[in-house]
């Protein structure tokens, strides 16, 4: 390459920044908690590296350890970054203002000499000889405006004017400046300097090159040391910038140091460069600048012109970031809410459907311990649509037991639950979309006045509608009768349901199957009177793999009907171990995530572990049973299946046709006569076949041993 630029003008290439999205991040946090209205200079550290790439320049970056800790300690990132070549520290200030108007009001040209006194202060006072960064300081002025998530901010790299400029003599690439043993001897002494961790991240040194091709780096301080037996002295700097034609931005301060300090006319400068992480003498400068200013300038009362804002596109104006994607706390919560399901997905279980989880309307019928619970569970699998149905109020005993309460939605009487839970459920993660329906659901052996019919008729109605508009229904209600109207919309219109119901110490988790309108069958009728063909759907044994599975009511020889009156204290509430909600809920919620990505869904045989029917194919998160039956007394839990029952009075064809045909007429009559359910469904008749049986016992079996005659169910 030919001499450049000589007897021109020297020109430097302006400094670049770029700003880690992680700075944005701990700004906002450190303005929330910490500044608040406080708008006073924070001291920050800048990090640069010299130039690594011949396409691309190097840019003063800030980082999240750029900013001081929110106690109040100032940042350690200096401390911490000492000894990284690739990080080289820079003290700068950053001016974070409360409103936009005053950072436009801000006096930026005040400001830039405020810094560059800052400056010229260091070079008078031997501070540069000690740190040669501060020749580098930075300045940023800011505006962070949260609600928006949208950050106004300017960089300053204030750099002192020479007056006149400084003229270029000549630049070449190194290479073309050393013999063969300098070439070597320098390159071998720039990548030692850069692999000890007490010079990697020194910016400024010096370059003596003895009358033996012996070049040694030293720091600024030793600067009398390199007039002994020394032939040739470069003053060295990282230079961030790539063009072959110009020096980067830190020589500014440089040469107005040199000048300075030792009055130099003539300065010899490298401006060190990298490839791959080694001195790339290729891709170096060496230049000649020679300075011929009056001696006032070196006054140290005289304070250099200083100049530095830096251009944005070629415009003297600040620039603006929006984050709102990636700063708003709700989408936050989102993408951190999100994070473990999105690494199961790396390696665990590939196959994990986020997007129908998302999507997945749940309808909870039960806000109490169970469903507090199961709301919970659901929010963790990356369910977002919760609906919460529940008639009751907050009372004192609730909040330990039922995870979505606090003392105060107690007082005053006690919000009423679906309220309260909804509240809860944006409070620990905005983004759900949760509904709270205060309201009771009808049911059998509860009759209703006449004045009462209409309300109770609407809320029949205004839960049907609920149910036609979520995809999976949670049953977690208290009574066992309060389960039959939305077990019996449910089959009607063939959604996920999924049961669970507590006793002391024991529980039952389920999932009903599919609908008799919607269920894949064979071609056997239902036969609604016959004895036979009851206990054979009532058998858990069966192998008729196309049999629809049953629900809660399946198993019942009675129709559902009033469980509270009559009881006592004990007998009222539910009595249950702490321990055992936490369990039913996980496995309901299990449940479901097992329906949803089982290729068959809602019409999934039930799955057993170590069956040795081979057309089970287990799925990736495991079987899907139809029953989870557990006890904490024993520590025990097992799997069973049930099937459908000809004789339901929820969920067989006879009463889910019934319904369908005579709509509110039928619930209203199931509500006020419960036996009607049973003579609907036969099991009236089936009562009265099953007494007039007489069994003959044998007296004479009564003492043998043999057990081959007994009979397992």
């Amino acid at each position: 390459m030919a001499d450049s630029g000589r007897g021109t003008i020297l020109q430097f290439a302006p400094f670049q920044s770029s700003v880690d999205e992680g700075f944005w991040h701990k700004l906002s946090s450190l303005k929330l908690n910490k500044l608040r209205l406080d708008d006073s200079p924070i001291p920050i550290t800048g990090f640069y590296a010299p130039c690594s790439h011949s396409q691309v320049s190097n840019h003063l970056t800030l980082l999240a350890e750029s900013l001081p800790d929110e106690s109040g300690e100032e940042s350690s990132s200096r401390l911490a970054s000492q000894g990284n070549r690739n990080r080289c520290p820079v003290r700068g200030i950053l001016l974070n203002t409360n409103t936009l108007e005053s950072f436009y009001a801000l006096d930026k040209q005040s400001l830039l000499k405020t810094e560059a006194k800052k400056i010229w202060d260091d070079i008078y006072s031997g501070k540069v000889e000690e740190d040669s960064s501060v020749l580098l300081r930075f300045l940023v002025i800011s505006f962070a405006d949260l609600k928006k998530w949208s950050f106004h901010y300017w960089f300053a790299f204030p750099a002192l004017v020479l007056d006149p400029p400084a003229t270029l003599v000549n630049l070449k690439p190194a290479s073309q400046c050393f013999t063969s043993e300098e070439a070597e001897s320098l390159s071998t002494a720039c990548n030692e300097w850069r692999s000890l961790s007490s010079t990697s991240d020194v910016p400024f040194f010096l370059v003596s090159i003895g009358s033996d091709s012996i070049v040694i780096l030293r720091h600024l301080r030793e600067w009398e040391a390199c007039q002994d037996n020394v032939q040739k002295v470069l003053f060295g700097f990282y230079d961030p910038c790539h063009l072959p034609s110009n020096p980067g931005w830190p020589l500014r301060n440089y040469l107005a140091y040199i000048y300075s300090r030792w009055g130099l006319g003539k300065i010899h400068f490298f401006c060190y460069r990298e490839n791959r992480g080694f001195a790339d003498l290729g891709l170096s400068l060496v230049g000649e600048a020679e300075i011929s200013l009056s001696p006032g300038w070196r006054n140290h009362q005289n304070t250099p012109n200083a100049v530095g804002w830096e251009l944005n596109r070629g415009k003297n104006v600040s620039r603006c970031i929006s984050l709102a994607k990636t700063m708003d706390p709700t989408r936050l919560a989102v993408s951190a809410a999100d994070l473990n399901l999105k690494l199961m997905r790396w390696r665990t279980l590939p196959s994990l459907n986020l997007d129908i989880l998302a999507a997945t309307k749940c309808l909870l019928l039960g806000a109490g311990t169970l469903g507090c619970q199961v709301a919970r569970m659901l929010m963790a699998w990356g369910v977002r649509k919760i609906t919460l149905l529940d008639s009751g109020k907050v009372s004192m005993s609730n909040p330990l037991r039922q995870s979505l309460y606090v003392l105060d939605d107690c007082l005053n009487g006690g919000k009423f639950k679906a309220i309260a839970a909804v509240e809860s459920l944006k409070r620990i993660f905005p983004a759900v979309k949760a509904e709270g329906v205060v309201m009771a659901i009808p049911m059998p052996g509860h009759p209703v006045p006449s004045q009462e019919e209409n309300n109770i008729l609407q809320d029949c109605r205004h839960l049907s509608d609920l149910i036609n508009s979520h995809d999976a229904i949670f049953l977690l209600t208290d009574t066992r009768e309060s389960r039959w109207l939305p077990s019996l919309l449910c089959a009607s219109a063939n959604k996920i349901t999924i049961n669970a119901a507590l006793g002391f110490d024991s529980f039952l988790v389920m999932r009903h199957g599919a609908g008799p309108t919607g269920a894949i069958r064979n071609s056997q009728a239902e036969t609604s009177n016959s004895v036979s063909a009851s206990m054979e759907n009532l058998s858990i044994s069966s192998q008729n793999g196309s049999q629809r599975l049953g629900c809660y009511f399946c198993n019942d020889v009675v129709a559902p009907i009033d469980s509270t009156a009559n009881r006592t204290l004990d007998q009222q509430c539910t009595v249950t171990r702490p321990g055992l909600a936490p369990i039913a809920s996980a496995l309901a919620v299990e449940l479901l995530v097992g329906v949803l990505h089982h290729p068959f869904g809602i019409y999934a045989r039930a799955e057993f572990a170590n069956s040795n029917d081979n057309s089970n194919t287990e799925q990736p998160l495991g079987i899907l049973p139809h029953q989870i039956r557990g006890s904490l007394s024993q520590f025990s839990q097992m799997t069973l299946v049930g099937h459908a029952s000809t004789c339901c009075t929820a969920c067989c064809s006879t009463v889910v046709s019934e319904y369908q045909t005579r709509g509110m007429d039928f619930i209203l009559q199931a509500i006020n006569h419960p036996t009607y359910l049973e003579d609907l469904t036969g099991l009236t008749e089936l009562m009265k076949s099953a007494g007039s049986y007489t069994l003959d016992w044998d007296n004479d079996s009564e003492n043998d041993d043999d057990d081959d005659d007994c009979i397992e169910i």
